[in-house]
């Protein structure tokens, strides 16, 4: 038994395509935190197991998510994610063999409407499918992961994930993930100056453009490397101003 996990807020624009990807599942759990759009009320279309509830960080919620279920294996999936047919058949396949407890899935994601073949951004595995009793999330706010206990093997097929839409929904995730960002690094200690945000959020640049190639990428690459760049040089700048606060 397969049981599906996705949490969301205001993903009015995505869900409906990701629901309908996974609704061969045996079981969908959505876990929102409050979204004011039409995102719980699609959801609903698709299960009856839907749940509002606070907002605690990436992790803790993925966590409550999956204390929910009730199947063998779990698939983690983002509300900007979907499953293709072809890699619906290898979860399948995968969920019969019993060498592995989980299972890393490349991600092809797309930026404004280019599918990214660069910047470290293929095939940029995630682990997200798993044995529920060998999983748990980490309780990161940001950049949580499934800390598994056993063998991880890797799928061939990929989620196709719709990172930014368009340039509205970059400077939204840009902004947001740069405050969870620096509320992470102000936890740990961390400290900022506007030096290092300028180095930083520059060799974010460099990295992304030319090390890792995003330049391949044509226009959306260019623009993939100076939104990397920008939400750096935000989260030092926003951790710099914590510290001030403090």
């Amino acid at each position: 038994m397969l049981s599906v996990i996705i949490i969301t807020k205001n993903e009015a624009s995505h869900i409906g395509r990701c629901l309908e990807s996974v609704s061969w599942a045996d079981e969908i759990i959505v876990l929102d935190s409050g979204s004011d759009d039409e995102t719980v009320s699609i959801c609903k279309q698709y299960t009856d197991k839907v749940y509002v509830t606070d907002w605690p960080g990436f992790g803790l919620q993925k966590q409550r998510a999956l204390d929910k279920t009730i199947g063998d294996w779990v698939l983690s999936i983002d509300a900007d994610e979907i499953v293709t047919d072809e890699l619906r058949a290898e979860i399948e396949q995968a969920l019969q063999q019993e060498q592995f407890h989980a299972f890393e899935i490349p991600r092809l994601s797309s930026y404004c409407g280019k599918q990214i073949r660069h910047g470290g951004w293929w095939p940029d595995y995630v682990l997200r499918l798993f044995q529920r009793q060998s999983g748990y999330f980490s309780e990161n706010v940001v950049h949580e992961r499934i800390i598994v206990q056993g063998k991880i093997g890797r799928l061939a097929c990929p989620f196709l994930h719709e990172a930014f839409v368009d340039f509205e929904e970059v400077l939204h995730k840009v902004n947001h993930y740069s405050t969870l960002g620096a509320e992470t690094l102000h936890q740990k200690g961390i400290r900022s100056s506007l030096s290092k945000a300028i180095i930083k959020s520059v060799w974010t640049f460099i990295r992304t453009y030319f090390i890792k190639l995003a330049c391949l990428d044509g226009q959306k690459g260019l623009m993939l490397s100076i939104s990397n760049a920008e939400g750096c040089y935000y989260k030092y700048i926003k951790l710099l101003q914590l510290q001030s606060r403090a």
